[in-house]
């Protein structure tokens, strides 16, 4: 059992390197190449380490983004982002655990409600609660957020989703012919 818990423990550290990492990489090339990876890193987390490891990646790394300072300069927008990526890798776990013939195309879909489901809590907790009421920003500011926690959500979380299509499947293979 200690092996077990150490794997996870593991992995679930990788996994926050690797998102902390891929933000610090892409950062200066803008918001859709950096928020693709870090949805794609969510979304192979949850699928090969499990919710908690995906929900641990999801919180721990806003954190530390925070702390290094890849975030928005607001904290007060950061819970919403964790409950957007949180909310993200929810959704990918349920409909990872539905039983159906064909597994890709409720891949397909967990990639399209997850964006959305993210898009839903990052647009009306940000847009519609942060901006207007918990922030004094500047209107260039505050426009300047409110788009970035608009429909670019949708599109990074999609782009992070299908591209999670491709490399599942991979990293499936990959661990099969590793246990035999």
């Amino acid at each position: 059992m200690k092996n077990k818990g150490a794997l996870w423990i593991t992995t679930t550290a990788i996994f926050v390197a690797l998102l902390i990492g891929a933000q610090v990489a892409t950062r200066p090339f803008g918001q859709f190449v950096t928020g693709s990876p870090v949805n794609l890193i969510l979304i192979v987390a949850v699928m090969t380490s499990g919710l908690a490891s995906g929900i641990v990646v999801a919180i721990l790394s806003q954190i530390f983004a925070q702390l290094f300072g890849i975030g928005p300069p607001f904290p007060l927008i950061m819970p919403f982002i964790i409950a957007g990526n949180a909310t993200l890798v929810l959704i990918w776990h349920v409909m990872g655990k539905i039983k159906t013939a064909n597994k890709h195309v409720m891949r397909i879909a967990a990639t399209i409600l997850a964006a959305v489901g993210k898009f839903i809590v990052l647009y009306f907790g940000v847009v519609h609660v942060v901006v207007p009421f918990l922030i004094d920003a500047p209107p260039q500011v505050a426009e300047r957020i409110s788009y970035m926690f608009s429909y670019p959500q949708l599109i990074t979380a999609l782009i992070g989703g299908v591209i999670a299509l491709a490399v599942l499947p991979v990293l499936e293979k990959f661990k099969a012919a590793k246990r035999d």
